[in-house]
């Protein structure tokens, strides 16, 4: 039986757009089952301590676009640092993606295209239109999806996303879970490329 990896991370994330295609090459490599598994931000913020980015303080702000520029070099992309249409309504867009793994499809091919299409080609994510364009392009039926992505098994998947977020220690995006640890960010995947590599046992709080 694979290895199972919970995968929380919000499309409005920058972060999770960084690292999604070198997770995904991690997850396959190790031969990886990837749990999608959505969640929205602002409550894990509210739920967790943390802030909004427009509450944080100048400084902090400053600092996250120079860590975009860096791991934009690192990770040799060509995005836009503040997209057009950023922030936006995410909550579609997340609920598209929980609709593609409930209709028992790889919502990767549509997460690399929904992630580009915001950050390199500056796509307005929450417009119902774009998201039927963008499944359509990945190979998806738009209309069934975005009739899951409305209903209300993904409304109770994503707040069940969130408590399981929050109740697992994540408080963040992207939080890659294995086994019960926690790597929180894009600039963990190596730590956690190393704990699949060697097989250890989950690292605890409990020390």
């Amino acid at each position: 039986m694979p290895r199972t990896i919970d995968y929380y991370f919000s499309l409005m994330s920058p972060w999770a757009y960084i690292g999604h295609t070198p997770f995904m090459e991690i997850a396959r490599r190790h031969r990886i089952e990837v749990n999608y598994k959505p969640v929205f931000l602002g409550r894990v913020f509210s739920e967790t301590g943390g802030l909004p980015l427009a509450q944080r303080h100048p400084a902090r702000q400053r600092y996250r676009l120079v860590e975009l520029q860096r791991w934009r070099e690192k990770r040799g992309l060509n995005f836009n640092i503040k997209p057009k249409y950023w922030p936006f309504e995410v909550n579609l867009a997340d609920r598209f993606v929980i609709a593609v793994a409930v209709s028992g499809k790889d919502a990767d091919p549509f997460l690399r295209r929904a992630f580009a299409a915001l950050w390199e080609e500056e796509q307005d994510l929450g417009n119902p239109v774009v998201l039927a364009e963008l499944a359509e392009a990945a190979g998806l039926d738009s209309s069934s999806l975005m009739d899951i992505a409305t209903g209300s098994t993904t409304e109770a998947i994503y707040a069940l996303n969130l408590e399981n977020a929050v109740s697992g220690d994540v408080f963040g995006s992207p939080a890659y879970v294995l086994d019960g640890e926690v790597f929180w960010g894009q600039d963990r995947l190596e730590l956690l490329d190393d704990a699949l590599k060697s097989g250890r046992e989950p690292y605890s709080p409990d020390v």
